[in-house]
C-alpha cells in the first residue's frame, strides 16, 4: 500500500472526524467517588443493569459497596465475572446473555480494560443484534446508539473509560482486533483512586506505561489537534511525576488519583488520534500468545520510538522538555535520546522485562502481517514502517535468537 494513499486516508478521515458526534463522559473524581454512582443510575431511570467485571475483581470485594448502593438506591443488578484478559467473543456473547435474559437497560464496566472492552462489545451488540462483532470491526461500523454505559476503571493505564475503541480477541484465529465507533465512549465515568490502591506492583507498572504509550504514540503521530497534544503533555508529565510513586508507594492516594488523570488524558488524547505501530505489535502478541497488553506496550515503547529515528525526534524533544530534560542549545535528537532513556529507566526501576519470552521465529511472519493490516492504512504514524522494519523489531524483542524468517 503505498504511502500517498496511506496519507489521503488518514487525511480523509482526519478531516472527517470533525464532523463526528464526539462525547467525553461525564465524570465522578475522587476519593470515595464510586459512591454517588449508584444514585446517578438511579435517576436515568434505569431498574435493572448488567455488572460487567472479571474474577480478579469480584473475588477482592471491590464492587461490595457498590453493590450495596444499588440495592439502597433501588436498582437491581446482574453480574458477569467471567471475562478474561484480551476478552474473547465468547465472553461477549456470554454477557449479552446475561442481559438479555435479565432485560438489563444499561451496562456497568468495572474493572481493568478487559472487562470494559468487554462491555463496550456486549454495548455494541445491544444496538446491532443482527450483526457479530467481526462484522463491526474497523472503523464506524456500530452506528447505534449504546446503552447507557458506566465505566469504572481499577487500573490506571487503559484509559477506556474515555475512549471509542474495544479491543477483542478471536482465539480461534489467534487475532485480537479493535472495534472504534464514537458510539463506544462511556457516558460516564467513576475515576476513584480507592479502587486502584490494591494492586499489584506490577499492574500499576504495566498498565501505567500503557497510558504512557498512549500519550505518546498520540503526541507523535498525525492526526493530532490542539487538545490531544495538550492532554498528551499533560498525561506524560503526570506519569513520570506519580507512576514510580504509585508503584513503590501502592497506598499514595495522590499518586493514585494523578495516574488515574493521567489515564484519563492519554485515552482522550488517543481515542481522537490514534495509536501506531506500537499497539498494532501489541495487538498482535496478545492475540496469539495472550501477551498482557499493558506489559507488550512497555516492553515495545522504547524499540519502536528508537526504530522511528529522526521522524520523532522533535516531537519527543518537546516532551523532553515538558520533563524539563537537556539543556538549552540541545539538538532534537539529543533530548529525545534523554526521554526514550528515561522511559527505559523507570521500566528498569519497576523490574519491567527488556524482551518478551514466547515469540516463535516461525510465527513471526504471521505476527507481522497482523500488526501491519491493523497499522495500514488506518493509523497516522510518524514514519510508514515496512513488513521487514516489524519482523526486525519483534526479533529484537524476543528472547529467542534469530533465525532466517
Amino acid at each position: 500500500m503505498n504511502t500517498l494513499y496511506c496519507r489521503l486516508y488518514q487525511r480523509t478521515l482526519q478531516l472527517a472526524s470533525y464532523f463526528l458526534p464526539w462525547r467525553k463522559p461525564t465524570l465522578l473524581e475522587g476519593a470515595n467517588s464510586l459512591n454517588k454512582l449508584p444514585e446517578v443510575i438511579n435517576r436515568k431511570g434505569m431498574s435493572k443493569v448488567l455488572i460487567v467485571t472479571d474474577q480478579g475483581v469480584s473475588s477482592l470485594g471491590l464492587m461490595n459497596s457498590f453493590l450495596q448502593g444499588l440495592d439502597k438506591a433501588g436498582v437491581r443488578y446482574s453480574v458477569y465475572d467471567k471475562t478474561v484478559p484480551n476478552p474473547t467473543l465468547d465472553n461477549i456473547e456470554e454477557a449479552l446473555k446475561v442481559y438479555q435474559e435479565h432485560r438489563c437497560e444499561g451496562i456497568v464496566a468495572f474493572g481493568g480494560g478487559s472487562p470494559m472492552d468487554c462491555a463496550k462489545g456486549v454495548g455494541a451488540r445491544v444496538a446491532n443484534p443482527h450483526k457479530s462483532i467481526s462484522q463491526m470491526k474497523g472503523v464506524l461500523k456500530v452506528r447505534r446508539k449504546l446503552p447507557p454505559l458506566f465505566a469504572i476503571p481499577t487500573t490506571a493505564g487503559t484509559g477506556s473509560e474515555a475512549t471509542l475503541a474495544a479491543v477483542i480477541s478471536d482465539p480461534r484465529n489467534r487475532e485480537k482486533y479493535p472495534v472504534n465507533d464514537t458510539a463506544l465512549i462511556p457516558h460516564y465515568a467513576v475515576l476513584d483512586p480507592l479502587l486502584t490502591v490494591g494492586l499489584p506492583k506490577h499492574i500499576t507498572s504495566t498498565t501505567g506505561l500503557d497510558a504512557l504509550t498512549h500519550a505518546v504514540e498520540a503526541y507523535i503521530g498525525r492526526s493530532n489537534t490542539q487538545e490531544t497534544k495538550e492532554l498528551s503533555r499533560k498525561a506524560v508529565r503526570l506519569i513520570f511525576d506519580n507512576l514510580y510513586i504509585a508503584y513503590s508507594q501502592g497506598e499514595n492516594i495522590k499518586a493514585r488519583e494523578n495516574m488515574l488523570k493521567a489515564s484519563y488524558y492519554a485515552g482522550v488524547a488517543f481515542t481522537r488520534a490514534y495509536v501506531g505501530y506500537i499497539h498494532a505489535l501489541a495487538h498482535a502478541l496478545g492475540g496469539f500468545y495472550g501477551v498482557p497488553h499493558g506489559l507488550a506496550n512497555a516492553v515495545i515503547l522504547p524499540y519502536v520510538l528508537e526504530y522511528y529515528g529522526e521522524a520523532v525526534h522533535e516531537r519527543l524533544a518537546e516532551l523532553a522538555d515538558v520533563l524539563e530534560m537537556g539543556s538549552l542549545g540541545d539538538s532534537h535528537e539529543k533530548k529525545a535520546t534523554l526521554f526514550i532513556e528515561a522511559i527505559k529507566e523507570l521500566s528498569k526501576k519497576m523490574d519491567i522485562p527488556r524482551k518478551i519470552d514466547g515469540i516463535l521465529a516461525e510465527d513471526i511472519p504471521l505476527l507481522v502481517e497482523h500488526a501491519w493490516k491493523e497499522a495500514t492504512p488506518l493509523y497516522p504514524v510518524p514514519k510508514f514502517l515496512s513488513r521487514n522494519d516489524l519482523s526486525n523489531i519483534l526479533h529484537l524483542i524476543s528472547t529467542a535468537k534469530k533465525e532466517e524468517v
